[in-house]
């Protein structure tokens, strides 16, 4: 009895060793599991500069996200900057949405691709990637106050450090052993993951997730559409004065040559392109570009129905005015339309130099010599014409033009109607005018005599 008393102690760890093991593995899971939440995941990449056309594109992704139930944006970034307008419109969609959302800097996000990595709740670094120098330019000021003020305020959404921020926009800022008076500052991934300002650095979007204890069970890739490539290209800072520049050269050389031709055909086709483009980025609706549309119009009117030149002026403000409510921002319009207007003057001026070589220069230009035998009768010579007989090759209304000795001359009346091939002669000749009368038989001079 005594061993069977020893050896129960024995069963009882084997039989309580035996059920851990079998229990301890589903034990596990359910804690793993109950630490990794399961998400539905949208992807968005934002490369290149932040302009208008990005913009749309983040618009157009969370909207996408948020239809479908998404929980999770992971946005993708890598950019050299942009325009701060842009910057702004597309912090305050990363804030507003109420999707999850998280920054991952496969390259580099430096000035207002900072403020987008504010504007998530999550940061991820890949490796080898930077963030900050967010100075603004231009770099008065007013400007940096601005800018640096919006950068602490979106950095202290997600409670990261305000200084950080702030030393990214404005160089006097000092922070002990991190960045020295005069210095912009801009982190490496180790760096700003030593200094808590982001989350993790992993080297692709699953390890990111897996950073953030995110277990995806699916993830969506957002692919930018042709229109959304189009808008990010034509709003481009640096395209769009070009586009313009093209239109307006267009038009001013179809200006100069009658007729419609390819020139004016170009520079339709680039104010369309202007337009449509931030139509699609959202800057400009139908009703601006129809203002353009009529400035143009005002501008032909003005060519083809000569005026006081009211017209035209209003066909140039229109135009302007419509150029200036697409752009992004006033700044943004005033160099679309100051490079557009150098453009305008360079190309004028080439031509001008180039002009003898060429052949479209010829159809600017008139060349035609006025000579005798084109039937041009020079000043001096119409004094020559007094008393002279012809015949009335147009009807005088008083003016018209007459053939005299085989010339024809612009001649006039002296009020009265002459008809069309009624002979006429030449009673005065004053400077360039030539008045002239019909020229009647001898019985009709004494019928008209007696009259008298």
């Amino acid at each position: 009895m005594k061993m069977r008393f020893r050896t129960a102690p024995v069963v009882i760890t084997m039989v309580v060793a035996l059920v851990v093991a079998f229990l301890l593995p589903p034990l596990m899971a359910v804690a793993q599991s109950a630490e990794t939440t399961r998400v539905s995941v949208y992807e968005v990449t934002l490369q290149g500069t932040v302009d208008a056309g990005l913009a749309s594109l983040l618009r157009r992704s969370i909207a996408e996200a948020e239809d479908a139930g998404a929980d999770v944006l992971m946005v993708r970034i890598t950019t050299l900057g942009g325009t701060v307008n842009a910057a702004l419109n597309m912090k305050d969609m990363l804030v507003e949405t109420p999707l999850t959302t998280v920054a991952y800097i496969t390259g580099r996000s430096w000035s207002a691709g900072v403020l987008l990595t504010l504007a998530c709740e999550y940061v991820v670094m890949a490796p080898g990637s930077s963030l900050g120098a967010a100075e603004p330019r231009p770099a008065d000021e007013k400007t940096i106050s601005a800018v640096k003020g919006e950068m602490e305020a979106t950095a202290k959404i997600y409670e990261r450090d305000e200084r950080l921020a702030a030393a990214m926009v404005d160089a006097r800022i000092e922070i002990p052993d991190v960045v020295d008076s005069g210095e912009l500052l801009t982190l490496t991934a180790q760096r700003a993951y030593d200094l808590g300002f982001i989350d993790a650095i992993r080297a692709d979007v699953s390890g990111a997730l897996e950073a953030l204890d995110m277990e995806p069970t699916q993830v969506t890739v957002i692919e930018p559409t042709t229109i959304d490539l189009f808008a990010q290209y034509v709003t481009d800072p640096f395209v769009a004065p070009i586009v313009l520049a093209i239109g307006f050269i267009g038009i001013l050389v179809e200006m100069f040559v009658p007729g419609f031709g390819f020139p004016g055909g170009v520079g339709l086709l680039a104010f369309a392109t202007y337009f449509v483009g931030h139509m699609a980025a959202g800057y400009a609706g139908l009703s601006i570009a129809l203002l353009f549309v009529a400035g143009i119009g005002l501008l032909a009117a003005e060519i083809f129905v000569p005026g006081f030149g009211i017209m035209g002026v209003g066909g140039i403000i229109a135009m302007l005015a419509s150029i200036y409510l697409a752009s992004p921002t006033p700044t943004a319009a005033t160099w679309s339309i100051l490079g557009a207007i150098a453009a305008v003057i360079v190309t004028i001026i080439v031509l001008l130099r180039m002009g003898t070589r060429l052949t479209i220069w010829r159809r600017l230009l008139l060349d035609t010599e006025e000579t005798q035998d084109r039937g041009y009768v020079a000043q001096s010579d119409l004094k020559s014409l007094q008393d002279r007989r012809g015949i009335a090759v147009t009807s005088l209304r008083p003016a018209g033009t007459a053939e005299v000795d085989g010339e024809r001359i612009d001649v006039v009346t002296s009020g009265e109607y002459v008809a069309r091939d009624t002979p006429v002669r030449v009673i005065r000749v004053e400077g360039r005018r030539v008045v002239v009368r019909a020229d009647h038989s001898p019985e009709e001079d004494s019928e008209r005599s007696e009259n008298e």
